[in-house]
Parts: C-alpha cells; structure tokens; sequence
C-alpha cells in the first residue's frame, strides 16, 4: 500500500520511532566525535534533546498537527542539550513551522518543511576555543523582537563563539561557549529569569578524555 500523505497520528508514531532509533544509537554517535564540536557527547545530547520532545509528543491529549508541532519543537528546546542538541532543536523548529498549517503532509509540504527545518538549522561550527560550555533557557518578562535577538547575538558573539540562539513564544534557548558565563548571564537577566543553567568546564572535559585514552 503506497502512502501519498502524512496525518497527525502517523507523524507522531515516526517520530516517536525516530526517538527510539537514536536512544539506541547514541554510543555509536558518541564515537564519531566530530560534530558540531568535538567533545564525545553529541549523541548523548541528541537523545537528552529528542527524548524531552518524545515525552511532550506521547503526553497530547487531542492529537492535531497544531498540537504535535507544538510538542515537537517546545519539547526539544526546553529539552537541549549541547550544541547538538540546540541544532537538532531548531531542525525541528523549521519543520514544525510547516506542517503545523496543514491537517495533512503531501510530498510538497514534507519537502517545504525539510527546506525549512535546513533553512533553521544553518550555524557556524567551530573548534573548542573556550574554557566554558554555557547554556541556558530565558523565560521572557519583556519584549523580544528580531532585533533584540540580533542584539544579543551579537553580545554573545563578543564574548564567545559556538552561539546558538532559538527563541519560541516565551522562552529562549541559548548555548555559547566562552571564558566568561557570567557575562552571558547578566546580559540574559535583563530579558527575563533563567532556568535549566548548565556550565561545563570544557578543558577539564578534555583533559580527562585525553587521560582515559592514553590508558
């Protein structure tokens, strides 16, 4: 039987499958080791991300593409983790932003959403310069436009490199690494709180995979 269109309740079991099928092959993404930076972890940050939009997917009690969209991409911003996992949440981000207009996906709008999600997922990589992984969600208590995002991009972009910043209605994923968190920090406080803080000491990280391997 030949499948010419998606609905709500097909996408939700593939990408609950796509979820699983990353669960199970996070070690052997671990092991390549080389993108976006190369730290050992992306697979582990990948599934961390996924898994969070998983439980939001399985959780929808009237199931719509609006609803299912609205899981995906909310569920795996809140959930990222790591440069991977940002990356892999605003993939999501631009697909969603496609199919959440229609009660179906035909082969145009599939190839329109994957455009997108590729549209949103374009960021600089970079080698690991910086002494500190630092991430965190903002919960927005003031206006945030294009223009404030640029801004605060380019804020961070003075102070770090490997920046990604993904806003979603009233909340804001940011990932930079830099020498000085504390600084992305205050910048961020003036848009709203902080929650999900997470700082990495990327040296020591390093420096112990480095001794692990030698043994």
């Amino acid at each position: 039987m030949n499948l010419n269109t998606v609905d709500a309740s097909l996408l939700q079991k593939m990408f609950l499958a796509g979820a699983k099928s990353i669960e199970a092959k996070k070690e052997y993404i671990n092991e390549l080791n080389v993108f976006p930076v190369p730290d050992g972890d992306t697979g582990t940050n990948m599934t961390l991300t996924i898994m969070s939009a998983a439980k939001e997917v399985t959780a929808i009690q009237d199931l719509d593409m609006k609803s299912l969209a609205k899981a995906i991409s909310s569920g795996s911003l809140r959930g990222a983790r790591g440069n991977s996992g940002v990356i892999l949440s605003q993939l999501f981000r631009g697909f969603t932003k496609v199919v959440k207009e229609h009660e179906t996906i035909d082969v145009p709008v599939m190839a329109a959403a994957f455009q997108k999600a590729v549209d949103s997922g374009n960021i600089s990589t970079s080698e690991i310069k910086v002494g500190y992984c630092t991430e965190f969600i903002i919960m927005l208590e003031k206006e945030y436009t294009d223009k404030t995002e640029d801004e605060f991009k380019a804020f961070l972009e003075s102070i770090g490199d490997s920046i990604v910043v993904v806003s979603d209605d009233d909340i804001v994923k940011v990932h930079v690494h830099t020498n000085d968190p504390g600084l992305a920090i205050q910048r961020a406080l003036t848009y709203g709180s902080l929650t999900r803080m997470k700082i990495d000491n990327m040296r020591e990280e390093h420096n112990e995979k480095v001794i692990l391997e030698a043994e």
